[in-house]
């Protein structure tokens, strides 16, 4: 399988020197050339398959140049650190199936492919004997999957900027209390997008990036999404095994399009109608929502929200469908990403058809969010947090009779202890990983918004090749 940059400055290159790249030398996103087609009669004989023999089968269609034997062995290492061995289990409510993706070690849907990847990136480097410094940028979830992917590794260091005080209280401490060597965490004074956009010019200095064997552990990383395409077929055989009809549609709260990208793929790639609609959710920062519902994707002034996560407006993997959207024309995806960068806003509408024949949106408003917890609460004993009562809201608004509607729960609710409380009135039981967490030391760097600072602070504290 060979992997092109959406913006086709790049020859074709390999599964694992697209990992090792992240983003592209030209500053597009990574894709497979092709997306594997899977028939009917394949997905039949996976119906019985345990969550890792299911990834290997799925992540193997796009990964040539790894071992069988030893890809097994990384995915199985990966989803040993899961508290249960359907590592993502649904549950069932009402007319309504949860997903629950936080059941890995920092309790969020992040963890899923952040093991994956960090064991992958120590394997690979294993083999080539050379040193990697991740620099990424989190807006809650990803920079803690992330440590913990990579934290203790050698030939790993890694660099997390997140918006200082605009993560929970959990979020902040589970990376800044993790005191590893290899790992650095720097707090901005600013929002997830201006640490976005730092990160993203300085993959933009290759020169800079290849001096400093600089790797990517957001979304931005091809293995971040591929291992999310997982669990969308594992809940679509989970649903065939107890229903006649295995087509259901999913809704997805997202800001920075990774998670619903991932369902995109394994919408194409699985027998026609398995996956029938996927509904976009967002909070009140809803430039994805006006896209998909206008065709206008423009930003906005970055809102603080319950559910910070997704309090982003420039969404990393937009272009990655961009480059779908206009038929995979890269001069194309250049000429609007440049018109992105350069007025904030590009107008979509005259794709509008095809946009909603691939999604559904809706933005979720505070006020509805708060309501969703305490209603689910109150009907079936079960707390959501805020991330994922922005998906069931959504869920609400386009379920359809006879069709089962899946929502992604990307977070355990006792990382956002206080609007959980606010919603029912009462704190969510604290898992015992998260026993004393607000009480631990913690290490981390307070720092402006400013990639030249950030720079020097790579350049003193990074692994030298």
């Amino acid at each position: 399988m060979q992997y092109l940059s959406t913006r086709g400055g790049i020859q074709p290159i390999s599964f694992t020197k697209a990992v090792m790249m992240g983003l592209a030398e030209d500053g597009g996103l990574l894709l497979p050339r092709t997306i594997p087609r899977i028939d009917s009669q394949t997905l039949a004989a996976w119906k019985d398959l345990g969550y890792a023999e299911l990834a290997f089968e799925v992540m193997s269609r796009f990964i040539d140049d790894i071992p069988a034997s030893d890809l097994k062995a990384l995915i199985n290492r990966s989803y040993t650190s899961f508290d249960t061995p359907e590592v993502t289990p649904l549950v069932h409510y009402g007319n309504l199936h949860i997903l629950e993706l936080f059941h890995g070690p920092t309790l969020a849907f992040k963890d899923v492919a952040l093991q994956f990847l960090g064991n992958l990136f120590e394997y690979l480097l294993g083999k080539s004997g050379e040193v990697l410094n991740i620099l990424g940028a989190t807006s809650g979830d990803t920079g803690s999957a992330a440590i913990y992917g990579v934290r203790g590794k050698e030939r790993i260091r890694i660099f997390i900027l997140h918006p200082h005080k605009r993560v929970s209280p959990v979020q902040e401490k589970q990376m800044t209390s993790i005191m590893d060597g290899n790992v650095f965490n720097i707090a901005i004074q600013g929002s997830f997008d201006d640490g976005q956009a730092i990160v993203k010019e300085i993959f933009s200095d290759i020169e800079f990036k290849n001096r400093m064997n600089l790797g990517a552990i957001n979304s931005i990383n091809w293995a971040r999404v591929l291992a999310q395409v997982v669990y969308y077929v594992y809940s679509c055989l989970h649903i065939a095994r107890h229903e006649n009809d295995g087509s259901l549609t999913f809704s997805i709260p997202t800001g920075n399009f990774g998670d619903i990208f991932a369902g995109f793929i394994a919408k194409r790639m699985l027998p026609e109608g398995s996956i029938r609609q996927l509904v976009l959710a967002t909070n009140s920062n809803d430039i994805l929502a006006r896209f998909v519902n206008k065709g206008d994707y423009s930003l906005g002034k970055v809102v603080q929200t319950s559910s910070p996560s997704m309090d982003i407006q420039a969404a990393s993997n937009f272009e990655r469908y961009l480059f779908y959207l206009v038929d995979k024309e890269p001069e194309r995806v250049k000429e609007l990403m440049l018109e992105f960068s350069t007025t904030g806003r590009i107008d979509l509408s005259v794709h509008l058809d095809q946009i909603r024949r691939d999604f559904a949106a809706a933005a979720v408003s505070e006020e509805d969010v708060a309501s969703t917890i305490a209603d689910f609460y109150n009907q079936y004993d079960y707390v959501l947090d805020p991330h994922t009562a922005v998906g069931v809201k959504a869920a609400m608004l386009y379920q359809k009779p006879g069709i089962p509607m899946i929502c992604l729960a990307t977070a355990h609710p006792a990382k956002f202890g206080d609007a959980v409380e606010k919603a029912i009135g009462r704190p969510p039981t604290f898992p015992e990983s998260l026993a004393g967490i607000l009480d631990r030391e913690s290490r981390c760097e307070l720092m402006p918004a400013d990639s030249k600072m950030i720079r020097a602070f790579l350049e003193k504290h990074a692994l030298k090749p």
